[in-house]
């Protein structure tokens, strides 16, 4: 009697397996994560294990890590600047990208821009297991894109996929998507945590082989998160996620990961009818700068990755008709929100526990760092008191929870972003104040919350 196959239940967060199903991971404490799938049997999974638990560079003899000769990486670009931006200067020999986002935000369309560039040079095979050739045909030709030396395939088995790519030995893969790749080796259906992590453990081990640099895309849950086991982003050199409001023509990538480059860098683009078109000056594309300044907005100049970006954020304060008031934040952390709100009413004497706050980032820009706490706090201030701040002014800062204003990373960098665009009033935390500045503008520096009231007043 053959062997039987097995039924196990895999947390689809984490990729935690367990013999019974239960509706609490115990690992990563999710819930209803588990999905049931069932294993290959013992002598099937014995016989290639060989092939499936290989080391992912080969074999490889103990080496000291002074024999190592030290080698630059090479690269080569990628044809779009912003997508090379992101990539940390251009695209990396033998590395593995995974590039996620929302369904329809414009991935392919992206990657079939940027490798229609890179296929007058280098060899690509686009693979596709969701759109059939001549579809892709039918896009790259609706933006008028120059495919002749483009080759792609439509399959969905990883087996076929590597088989053909051995034979063709492109310099560049692209796995579109790795949700419905599949190996014969698993039962279980595409898309699987166990499909999906063995796919990509393929790809990668056929990437440090043989040197292809092999882009994968994935797509993300309701709640933002690629969709798949954790251990995916884990696995690959470099995580770039794809934001953008369905109701706005801008698209932002960000680099979550990158083991080639500096994390949090964005590229930004503007799909229009031909395609995505990089954005070269995102800051004065994302200010609205208005004759007549409104309360309740104030310029950010922020910091993603190794670019200065200066954003608009804006708060409305208003007296509240329920028993709790709404915090409502977009384009930034809420629990950044509370903390905010607490120091301004412990510090600065802000009474707003019975007011609505609501914040937002103009133009689905979402800054994570704590340089934007002191924007934050000026646009909330001037929302209560009604009192609009200087067109001309930006600012930034982080709060500390005894009311100082603290340092930031890469101040001088900020400072040279908003004199550039005209800004000539510039508040910044006492440490970030330049030794020297110039004439033509001001630079106020601020040590504590309560000077807020205080320049505003002046």
């Amino acid at each position: 009697m053959g062997a039987r196959s097995k039924v196990m239940y895999v947390c689809s967060e984490c990729g935690a397996s367990a013999s019974q199903w239960a509706g609490q991971c115990s690992q990563c404490g999710g819930w209803n994560t588990y999905t049931e799938e069932v294993s290959a049997p013992a002598a099937a999974a014995s016989a290639d294990k060989g092939l499936r638990f290989a080391s992912f560079a080969g074999k490889q003899k103990v080496v000291t890590l002074s024999e190592i000769p030290p080698e630059d990486t090479r690269r080569y670009q990628s044809g779009i600047g912003e997508m090379d931006r992101v990539l940390g200067g251009g695209i990396v020999e033998g590395s593995v990208v995974l590039l996620g986002g929302d369904p329809g935000i414009g991935k392919s369309t992206l990657l079939l821009q940027s490798l229609s560039t890179v296929s007058r040079s280098k060899s690509v095979l686009y693979v596709s297991g969701e759109e059939s050739a001549r579809q892709i045909a039918s896009r790259a030709e609706r933006i008028g894109l120059d495919v002749s030396q483009l080759k792609m395939m439509a399959e969905n088995r990883i087996e076929d996929i590597l088989d053909t790519a051995a034979k063709m030995k492109p310099d560049v893969l692209v796995i579109d998507s790795v949700q419905t790749i599949y190996t014969d080796q698993l039962s279980s259906a595409p898309g699987s945590v166990s499909q999906v992590r063995e796919g990509a453990a393929l790809l990668v081990r056929y990437a440090k082989q043989t040197g292809t640099a092999v882009f994968l895309v994935g797509h993300v849950t309701k709640e933002g998160t690629l969709a798949g086991p954790r251990v995916l982003e884990h696995m690959v050199d470099t995580v770039l996620y794809f934001e953008g409001d369905s109701g706005s023509r801008f698209r932002l990538i960000r680099a979550i990961k990158n083991r080639f480059g500096p994390v949090n860098e964005i590229g930004v683009f503007a799909m229009q009818e031909d395609g995505l078109q990089q954005v070269t000056n995102p800051s004065a594309m994302f200010l609205g700068r208005q004759q007549n300044p409104a309360p309740g907005s104030v310029v950010l100049a922020s910091q993603e990755g190794t670019r200065s970006l200066l954003v608009e954020v804006q708060a409305l304060v208003d007296q509240t008709m329920l028993s709790n008031p709404k915090r409502l934040c977009v384009g930034l952390d809420a629990s950044r929100l509370a903390m905010i709100l607490a120091v301004l009413h412990r510090h600065a004497g802000l009474q707003i526990g019975d007011h609505d706050v609501f914040l937002n980032v103009v133009g689905g820009v979402r800054v994570q760092e704590p340089a934007s706490d002191l924007a934050v706090a000026l646009a909330i201030v001037s929302s209560f008191r009604d009192n609009p701040l200087p067109g001309n002014m930006a600012v930034f800062g982080e709060l500390g929870l005894t009311g100082e204003i603290r340092p930031v990373q890469r101040g001088q960098e900020r400072i040279r972003e908003a004199i550039k665009l005209g800004f000539d009033c510039i508040l910044v935390p006492d440490a970030n104040k330049p030794k020297k500045s110039e004439s033509s503008i001001s630079i106020v520096p601020l040590k504590h919350v309560r000077e807020i009231q205080d320049h505003m007043n002046s």
